[in-house]
């Protein structure tokens, strides 16, 4: 696998996706090699947690469309790329939401980013369960302080921004793709 993609959802209060984030990152270097932003209509008008995020610092969709229409050219994204794999922060929520993409391989960049053992950030003094998994705070926005001494980083809560910083994850947990484990 040459290329794989980190994937963000965002959804309505009644659980619809109305907005899809897709990074494809090389396999070798995690480096972003593109990006595509999907907002879904009718969806993005039935509020959500984060409506306001869906075009924060003016950013805009590639696509604002129907969520078949948005789909199809999602996937034809990901054939252009012969991307096969699927990484995801809890990547069962994102998985459950986008079955059309149960084809893929699925993995959940969480199951190291949480745990003691595969991530030497998480401080001694934090509290573990005696699987190593963090028993709090192992959100995205506290793993990416954690990783990256950014005291300061905000999680933003839109699809595009949140995929890439999942990514950034990835990378600053420096570990080889075959670490990670299928859902």
């Amino acid at each position: 696998m040459s290329k794989f993609a980190v994937i963000d959802t965002e959804t309505t209060w009644s659980d619809a996706v109305m907005s899809i984030g897709l990074a494809v990152a090389d396999s070798e270097t995690f480096d972003l090699v593109d990006k595509q932003y999907y907002i879904l209509t009718p969806y993005k008008d039935h509020g959500g947690m984060y409506s306001h995020a869906l075009y924060l610092s003016g950013i805009k969709p590639d696509i604002e469309a129907p969520r078949e229409k948005a789909i199809r050219k999602l996937r034809a994204f990901l054939a252009d790329h012969n991307v096969a794999a699927m990484f995801a922060y809890n990547a069962a929520f994102d998985y459950r939401h986008l079955p059309e993409l149960a084809h893929l391989a699925w993995y959940d960049i969480m199951k190291l980013a949480a745990y003691r053992q595969h991530n030497p950030k998480i401080p001694p003094r934090a509290e573990c369960y005696g699987t190593g998994r963090l028993k709090r705070g192992y959100g995205v926005e506290n793993i990416y302080r954690m990783l990256s001494d950014d005291r300061s980083y905000r999680e933003l809560h839109n699809a595009l921004t949140d995929a890439i910083d999942e990514l950034t994850i990835m990378k600053l947990l420096n570990h080889g793709i075959e670490r990670y484990v299928r859902i």
